[in-house]
């Protein structure tokens, strides 16, 4: 078998991101393509009904600028792009995109255009009110921000998956990976395609912040970090006006809106995620406390317009209060006596021979209690289906009604397929979770809202036949906590393999 070698030239990318056709969502696509046969709908009307679709929108916009550096000034809202190809162009145009039920479009592209949606919310939210005139260009410019990142993932996705394995597990140097990946920098291809693309123009100068003049931005970011002393703040800026004319400039706002978007993305309490909240309330002039409740209002604004996904939002991790996350750590309470006494009954199950269970319900319920009575506050146990290669809902404790019915695909997972290779244990702790946060399945971090999680694959002779998802309502586990789960575990194990040698 032969593979087709990726390209390593910005030239040669560009070609290849340029060949991408990225699928649109059926519904909005069929809304679309009936207001454009509709003659009593206006310019307007129809517009409207594109915002819903990105897909849509970016092909409308791409096909106007397409020359427009030797004719017009290009198009940096949807409606003047519209205008200038017509309706029956943007009809043709549309009748090449693939109309797709969103559970058939890869979910590492849909993840990615949700993050853009966040980021376009983060932008109307924080700052077009602020700068009304400029409400389109912070509108679609902040959605489009990351459209060559949506081309590249659909092209290859294989290449996200190897970039969050080296940069966010591993912890290589982002520039390092993208080389040895791309053959270029990523920055320095998001500028080209933009640019090439006739995105609005802020889009391009946003990379170009990032890779060309990271100077200005280290500054600003030297005075954000103050953000406790806005006095002194606002004498820094005073004492370099090149800054501070920079600081004040609208296209900054896409920037930080993709950012707050990215970094809350991996880890809302992550150094990466305070630093551009930091850069946006001093850009606000706001304190962080407010604008952090800011941001928060509109993660949430964003989640309710996207509705019910299989995706991960951000909106998910705000299920606990945002001052707890600056407490100290609160470590859970060891079980009761009752508790403990009932423990050590379902792990003398457990461990009997012959195995008392009939089938593997009965095996799982005890095992699911022999966890709760053991501190598990919250607890999945998700068995292994071999003929349909996924994961399926078991057992579950303190968890809502719907994650019983949950079924997880490994390979969409890199954390499930290492973890189902072989019995193995991942704690997730505030150190590692940003790390591991956008390798696990959506679904699965929206039951499990906490930094302080303990995913165990388990198994006989090798082979792993069931997943356990617990933790203890967010709290840190102590040590007789954990010791409680190896054991309940090894009890488990010996279960499973008694169990299966019933009948011989």
């Amino acid at each position: 078998m032969t593979t087709t070698p990726l390209p390593c030239t910005l030239a040669a990318w560009i070609k290849t991101l340029d060949a991408v056709v990225l699928p649109a969502a059926a519904d909005p696509y069929a809304r679309v393509q009936r207001a454009l046969r509709d003659s009593s709908m206006s310019m307007r009307q129809i517009a409207d009904l594109i915002q819903e679709s990105p897909v849509l929108a970016l092909v409308v916009i791409r096909e106007a600028n397409r020359n427009a550096a030797t004719t017009n000034k290009p198009a940096e809202s949807l409606e003047v792009a519209l205008s200038r190809i017509g309706l029956k162009r943007a009809e043709a145009l549309f009748a090449r995109i693939p109309a797709t039920q969103p559970r058939d479009i890869p979910a590492p592209l849909r993840q990615i255009m949700l993050i853009s949606s966040h980021a376009s919310q983060q932008a109307n939210g924080l700052f077009a009110s602020r700068l009304a005139r400029l409400w389109q260009e912070i509108h679609w410019s902040s959605l489009l921000f990351l459209a060559p990142v949506w081309a590249l993932v659909a092209a290859h996705p294989e290449l996200l998956e190897a970039w969050e394995q080296r940069v966010l597990v591993k912890r290589e140097p982002a520039r390092q990976v993208e080389q040895s990946l791309l053959g270029v920098s990523l920055l320095e291809l998001c500028v080209a395609t933009a640019e090439h693309w006739g995105l609005p123009g802020w889009v391009a100068q946003g990379y170009r912040l990032l890779s060309e003049h990271r100077r200005m931005l280290v500054k600003a970011l030297h005075v954000a970090h103050d953000n406790e002393h806005p006095l002194h703040q606002q004498q820094m800026l005073d004492a370099d006006p090149p800054l501070r004319r920079w600081l004040t400039l609208p296209s900054n706002t896409i920037l930080l809106a993709n950012g707050l978007a990215l970094s809350a993305h991996h880890s809302w309490s992550g150094i990466h995620s305070l630093r551009w909240q930091r850069l946006a309330g001093l850009y606000l002039q706001v304190p962080l406390a407010e604008l952090q409740q800011m941001t928060h209002q509109q993660a949430v604004a964003s989640a309710q317009a996207i509705g019910k996904t299989d995706l991960w939002h951000p909106a998910q991790g705000l299920l606990w209060p945002w001052e707890s996350r600056f407490q100290h750590e609160k470590v859970a309470k060891l079980p009761d006596t009752d508790a403990l006494a009932q423990w050590r009954a379902h792990c003398r199950e457990l461990l009997s021979e012959p195995s008392p269970y009939g089938n593997v319900v009965q095996l799982t319920a005890t095992a699911c209690k022999a966890l709760s009575c053991a501190g598990m506050q919250r607890v999945l146990l998700m068995l292994v289906d071999r003929k349909q290669q996924r994961l399926v809902s078991q057992q579950t404790s303190g968890l809502p009604s719907e994650a019983i019915r949950l079924t997880l695909d490994p390979d969409q997972s890199q954390v499930l397929r290492r973890l189902l290779e072989k019995p193995a244990l991942l704690r997730l702790t505030p150190d590692n979770v940003a790390q591991f946060s956008a390798l696990l399945p959506g679904a699965l971090k929206a039951l499990f809202p906490s930094e302080h999680v303990l995913l165990r694959s388990v198994g006989h002779e090798g082979r792993t036949f069931m997943l356990l998802v617990a933790d203890q309502d967010n709290s840190a586990f102590s040590d007789m906590g954990l010791q409680a789960f190896t054991k309940t575990v090894q009890c488990i194990e010996r279960a499973l393999a008694t169990f299966s040698k019933r009948g011989r």
